[in-house]
């Protein structure tokens, strides 16, 4: 079993940058890819990025591509993602997710263990 909890959610105007960071509890956390994935009001739960085990392979959506950086410190059981150039469209609950494998996968039906969301809000 692992637990997750999100913080570093906010408001912020467009262009502003937030640091989300996922701290993660229970079995051997390395052994685990992780995942941020959102969910604006109304819309589908969507893949946002991840990272695998190591923290050497990142995958991103193409709408977060070149501007926000998921990394991982397997010494403090902690994921992150750096979020900058924020728009209006990044505005939803961010969830951590955590797959009880070593390789990454990018569909929320492949993560297990899921946080309780932190609400990211960005203002034109």
């Amino acid at each position: 079993q692992v637990q997750l909890v999100e913080s570093g959610g906010g408001l912020v105007q467009a262009g502003g940058s937030l640091r989300l960071s996922c701290a993660a509890s229970g079995r051997t956390f390395s052994n685990y890819a992780m995942g941020w994935f959102r969910q604006a009001p109304g819309k589908e739960r969507e893949f946002v990025a991840a990272i695998g085990w190591s923290g050497g392979n990142t995958y991103y959506t193409d709408s977060v591509k070149g501007r926000f950086t998921i990394s991982r410190d397997n010494a403090k059981n902690m994921v992150y993602l750096q979020m900058n150039s924020l728009k209006p469209e990044d505005t939803a609950v961010y969830y951590c997710a955590a797959r009880a494998y070593m390789v990454v996968r990018t569909t929320a039906d492949d993560y297990s263990y899921w946080g309780q969301g932190t609400q990211v809000t960005v203002s034109s």
